[in-house]
């Protein structure tokens, strides 16, 4: 497992070895004893997403879950292409407000690891692109949030995305309050 910092302390990219043959490839996408090995321990995860986007340019996010149920997510695409997002959200931290972003894909295997505390958001490249996401608390209603997917300067790469209803009506990042004010 290759193992990448970013410029945001705490997300990090991993990529799984793949092993391949003819046939195809095997990949452990998800090994705690590799990653303790390699000096990461990840929080316990307990609930996995998948998500299915029909059309190329689809945009969800920024989407958040505020303590007590704040989620940790490793993310990583099971078909088609992204661009995964990061943004801190810990008014504490030195990087508060900045973002990071990275492709993910099928064909590079590439996973994000993205700590409770920050905002997520992606946007799809391909049509049917499919995102799986493991995390380390489950979806709470009363705790959901989002913040707009154009208030922080963010290049998706993509002009006039599709959006949820939610995500359209999202608040800017200058007038939203972080729910995450001990998490840095």
């Amino acid at each position: 497992m290759k193992i990448e910092t970013t410029p945001l302390s705490g997300v990090l990219i991993l990529t799984p070895a793949r092993h391949g043959d003819a046939r195809g490839f095997f990949s452990e996408s998800w090994n705690r004893r590799t990653l303790r090995e390699a000096g990461l321990d990840l929080p316990d995860f307990v609930q996995d997403n998948h998500s299915l986007s029909r059309q190329a340019g689809t945009l969800r996010g920024l989407h958040y879950q505020a303590p007590p149920h704040a989620q940790g997510k490793l993310v990583r695409c099971g078909r088609g292409r992204l661009f995964d997002v990061a943004v801190d959200a810990r008014p504490d931290s030195p990087t508060y407000g900045r973002w990071f972003g990275t492709e993910l894909s099928f064909e590079n295997g590439r996973q994000l690891w993205i700590p409770a505390g920050f905002l997520h958001g992606f946007a799809t490249r391909e049509d049917d692109t499919e995102v799986v996401y493991k995390c380390t608390d489950h979806y709470d209603r009363a705790a959901d949030g989002a913040v707009a997917w154009d208030s922080l300067g963010i290049d998706w790469g993509v002009s006039d995305p599709v959006l949820s209803d939610k995500d359209r009506a999202a608040p800017a990042f200058a007038d939203w309050k972080s729910p995450f004010g001990d998490m840095a």
